[in-house]
């Protein structure tokens, strides 16, 4: 039997992986300006539902619903578009829920785009609701703050790896800390080596990487929210109009009390 290849189906086949697999940069036009945002494409359902939203016009016409400074602002719910002046709005649609797609390589600093969820209360799987999306403003830290936020985050690790490894040979060290000091910091040393393995070895530790440290000490960020959402792109430009939605006069439930509206969300390009 022959076999028949029809050059212009592969061609047009080809193109379409390509599009799938390239970056896309969205623009956001709101009433207080314009952002741009590169998506990637290491979390492709995220990508692929904002995309499908984007190109639906589901976005188009929907309000800034929660802005919080130093922490994020949070828009494009669909009950907002015709929502009351002062009414709370801003609850997402659980049917636009996707399963997360947690990368340890994405982190909340400044500019990146994350999508919403319910609480693990009645959300235990983490899903992200595609209805609606936040960018994270956040706030500087010192490498001061960092450490103290790795501390209380291991703490409860810390304590047991040092039931294992420090206390059963406490009275030997102390006995050897004004006798021979050089024996006393090796120990240490080896101690230190363990539990740091252990912390590092225990899911939920904390720990942030020269990466974090630089962008969350210099842009800023909520490195709260690390491993909670699923962040799928960044800001690429308008950190001001960023940071002018964020400064906004809110009322008690977050929402400006000034509507900021999305005009519209268009892919730009495919990179």
């Amino acid at each position: 039997m022959k076999q028949y290849v029809f050059p212009g189906i592969l061609v047009c086949l080809c193109l379409s992986v390509m599009s799938l697999s390239a970056e896309t940069v969205v623009e956001i036009k709101t009433s207080a300006g314009t952002i741009k945002i590169r998506l990637y494409d290491d979390t492709p359902n995220h990508r692929r539902a904002f995309i499908q939203r984007a190109g639906q016009g589901l976005f188009n016409g929907t309000l800034f619903t929660r802005v919080i400074p130093g922490f994020m602002i949070q828009g494009g719910a669909p009950d907002s578009k015709n929502a009351m002046s002062g009414a709370r709005t801003g609850f997402g649609d659980p049917t636009a829920e996707i399963m997360p797609e947690f990368n340890s390589k994405f982190f909340h600093k400044k500019g990146v785009l994350a999508a919403p969820r319910q609480d693990v209360s009645v959300n235990p799987k983490k899903k992200s609701d595609m209805s609606q999306f936040f960018i994270v403003q956040g706030k500087v830290y010192t490498s001061g703050q960092l450490d103290t936020l790795e501390l209380a985050a291991n703490r409860n690790i810390r304590k047991k790896a040092m039931e294992e490894f420090y206390y059963p040979v406490k009275a030997e060290m102390d006995s050897l800390i004004n006798v021979d000091k050089q024996s006393y910091n090796r120990h240490v040393v080896a101690i230190n080596a363990k539990i740091d393995s252990v912390i590092r070895a225990t899911p939920g530790h904390l720990i942030f990487t020269p990466e974090q440290r630089a962008a969350y000490t210099a842009a800023g960020g909520s490195p709260h929210l690390d491993g909670e959402y699923t962040i799928y792109g960044e800001m690429t430009e308008g950190f001001d109009v960023l940071d002018a939605i964020a400064s906004q006069p809110r009322d008690a439930y977050d929402r400006p009390k000034k509507d900021i509206r999305i005009l519209s969300v268009q892919i730009i390009s495919n990179e």
